[in-house]
This record gives structure tokens, sequence and C-alpha cells, in this order.
């Protein structure tokens, strides 16, 4: 039975790839290159789709997965030879009169009419049309570019939620030693892609020197290159109990779930916020449905989303910033390490070297991705590591020059799919595309594919 089934498997996948082959040979000679091009990508996840739908499923299918895919992509990545194209300027002469051919001599002379001939009537100018770069400055202006005053307002807020819940921390938890909290993020750093985009509020963990020590995640029992393990050393000068933050302590390391339960509940039901929300003019509310430690605040001019998080502040250049993050498995109580704050001073150290405009291509690509049914999946950091990829290789940075680097951009992003891996910028043994499963792999390579014959449709 299992034999029949594979043959009869085999002849189905003889008659679909013969099918598919024989539309893309004639489908370039009917439509053309570009039209070839978005009939082979509909085609080609059309045929994925009923593979998936209809083969059975074996022991064998799990090792295969990842050969599939390459050998899907590797398909797919002979569409990035296709040529794009380019949008046509309007000529020259649109708008010049156009001179009649003389009558032929040989055509037969009729009555001259005297009558007075109406002129015909003039049309408007044609439209001039909009190359990508134009098309992606003014979606920067519309839906990137944040108002002055709104900026401001939204760090006025973000600093006096601040204060408030530093004061309050202070008396409940006397004890812990928390550090002053800081607002931070893209809207600091010159990154902020619209309104949309989160406002960090930075509680530092104040941790005893020669009392503790940083463990990669590579050596812990999670085997995860992400995280950090906060160990508790000189436990035979100092035993538990010697520091606050030894009833945090987890196998003897510090737990950052169990701080993160402790902050959670204290922000879902101890802080005052309707008390403070009137006294800074705002309504603000704790987000209970969320894993992250979210802060809804409402105000009359905007609406401002302020992300809680716990950090242990790196306490020299090489050490790593570390965060609370609500991770699963066995790196439950580990520390993600947040590139973030690397990433946002190479760029601008980039930037600032040559005037350049990778920042403003960062933005363009958060504002993009967002807006996109399929690309929301992609989020700065995946977008970041792009950047600075490029933004370290081409020499060009100049603003006439931001579109070409968008659609390179797209391209990197295309390729690192295909390969399943985005490796950290910082850090190649993390993969940053190590979460995404195969369909959601397919869904932003379809998405990006088809951007790139038609960028414009993206914005």
């Amino acid at each position: 039975m299992a034999e029949f089934s594979q043959k009869r498997g085999k002849q189905r996948d003889e008659v679909l790839g013969g099918t598919v082959d024989f539309l893309l040979a004639n489908a370039r000679l009917v439509l053309g290159v570009g039209g070839a091009a978005v009939l082979g990508i509909a085609t080609l996840a059309v045929k994925r789709l009923i593979d998936r739908a209809t083969s059975p499923r074996d022991e064998d299918d799990a090792k295969g997965d990842s050969t599939c895919l390459e050998e899907s992509w590797k398909e797919l990545s002979l569409l990035k030879a296709t040529p794009r194209q380019q949008a046509r300027s309007p000529p020259a002469a649109l708008s010049q009169p156009v001179a009649l051919p003389a009558p032929s001599p040989a055509a037969p002379q009729g009555p001259t009419d005297t009558r007075p001939q109406m002129s015909p009537p003039l049309s408007s100018p044609a439209p001039l049309c909009l190359t990508f770069q134009e098309k992606l400055l003014a979606f920067e202006r519309d839906h990137v570019t944040i108002p002055a005053a709104h900026v401001a307002l939204a760090k006025q807020l973000a600093g006096d939620i601040a204060l408030e819940l530093q004061a309050y921390l202070r008396n409940k938890f006397p004890e812990l030693p928390f550090g002053a909290l800081v607002p931070s993020g893209p809207l600091y750093d010159g990154l902020q892609a619209g309104a949309a985009d989160r406002v960090c509020l930075l509680v530092p963990v104040v941790l005893e020197e020669g009392l503790w020590s940083l463990v990669p995640g590579l050596d812990t029992v999670a085997r995860d290159p992400r995280c950090w393990a906060v160990r508790r050393t000189q436990l035979e000068f100092r035993p538990r109990g010697s520091s606050p933050w030894d009833r945090f302590l987890v196998g003897g390391y510090l737990s950052s779930r169990v701080l993160l339960e402790l902050l959670r509940k204290a922000l879902a039901s101890s802080v005052n916020w309707p008390a403070i929300g009137g006294l800074l003019g705002c309504l603000i509310r704790p987000s209970v449905a969320s894993e992250e430690l979210l802060l809804e605040v409402q105000h009359e001019r905007l609406e401002l989303t302020v992300t809680v998080l716990l950090a242990v502040p790196a306490a020299a250049t090489e050490d790593p910033f570390l965060l609370a993050w609500p991770l699963e498995g066995l790196a439950g109580n580990l520390w993600l390490q947040d590139w973030y704050p690397a990433e946002a001073a190479r760029l601008r150290a980039l930037d600032d070297r040559d005037a350049g405009t990778r920042r403003r291509l960062l933005r363009l690509l958060c504002g993009v991705c967002r807006g996109h049914p399929a690309l929301g999946r992609l989020d700065r950091g995946h977008l970041s590591q792009v950047v600075l990829r490029l933004g370290e290789a081409e020499a060009d940075w100049a603003e006439a020059a931001l579109g070409e680097r968008f659609l390179q951009a797209l391209e990197a992003l295309i390729d690192s799919l295909a390969r399943a891996s985005l490796p950290c910028h910082f850090n190649p043994g993390v993969n940053l595309f190590g979460s995404l499963r195969a369909e959601e792999i397919d869904d932003l390579g379809f998405a990006l594919y088809s951007g790139l014959q038609a960028p414009e449709w993206l914005l």
C-alpha cells in the first residue's frame, strides 16, 4: 500500500511539474518577462500548497522539510534575474504642438470651405509620471515623518510616567535597588517610523559588584545563543540573603521570569493609574492581555504605548545589555540580550561619517512593513540587520540613492529568506529567522518578490 501511494505521488508530481513548466515556458511568449515572473510566483505558490495538502505525512517529511524549502526557493530565485521595469520619464516635447503632415499631391482637391473653423478644445496637460524615488519620499512625508510637536509631547508624557513609576517602586520595594527609570527607544534615536512605535521605559536592576557574573546562553542547559544567565557568586563569603536580589534566585541564577512576574502584578493591580493619568492629563491603562508589560496612554492629541522593561545594564563596553523578556522552555529564567542600543549607535555613526540616509531607509522599511498584511512579521530587529549590512557595503548614501537602496534592501531580505537565515550583525551565531515557520517564510518571500516587481505597490 505504501509503495502504491509513493508511485501515485510520483506520477502526480511529474504531471504537475510538467504542467508548471509548460505554463512558465509559454508565459514568456504571451505575457513577456515581467508577466511571466508574476505568473511563476503564483504558479509555484499554488503548486506548493497542493503538495502540502495532498502529500501523505511520513517519517521522512520532517527530515526533508528544510531540503524541500531550499529547492522551492531555488526555483523562485530564478525570478530574481528578471529585470525590473523602470518608470518611463515623460517625453520632453509632450506639451509642444505636433506638426500635421502635408496633404498628398495625388489627393483630389475639393471645394474650399470658407466657413470659420472651430479650433479644437485645449486638453489639460497630461499628469507627470512620478519616479519611484519621488513616490518613496512622498510616502515618507505622509506616513513616516512625525510632527515635531507630537514627538515633544510623547517625550514629555514618557518622562512624567517614568518619574511617577520610579517613585512608586521606591515606596513599594524600598529594599530593591532599582536604578533611575530611563525612557528610550526609536523615538529618542531618530528611528521612529510613524506614531505606532512604542516608547521603552527601562527599569535598571542594580547588581552588587563582585556578587554576580554573566554566563553565555550557549554554556547553559538552554543552549540559546540569544540569552545570558546571571549567576550568583561568592556564596562562600556572602551567603544567600546577603543580597536583596537573592530572593529571586532559581537554581543559583537570577530569574528574569520571577522578577517579571513581580513587576507585572504591581503594574496591573497596585499602581493607581487613574490618579497618575489625571495628574498628567491623559488616560493610562496597563495591558493585561499581552505577555509584555505595556501601558496604553491616550491623550487628546496622540496615543502612545509604553513598554516597561526590566534591564541589567552593561557595566562595561564589552558587556551585553540584557532584558527580562517572556521566553519559553529552558530559557524562561534567562535574560535576553538586546542589540538595539548597538544597532542604533552603529547606524548613527555611519550616517554621521558621510551624512548618509541609513536611518531614513530603516524608518521607511519599518513603515512599509507595518502597513503590509504579510510583511508585518518583519520587525525592526530584522530590518536593522539588513540596513547595517548595506550601510557598510555600499558607498553612496545620498538622498538621491534612497530608492535604489530600498530595492537593494528588499533583495537582501529575499536572499535571507531563501536561506531561512538572517544572522545577527553583532553575533552571527544568532539566526533572527529561526523562529519563523516554513509557511511564514513562504508568505514573506512571495510578498517581497511581488513587491520587487512593482515596488510602488508597497507604498
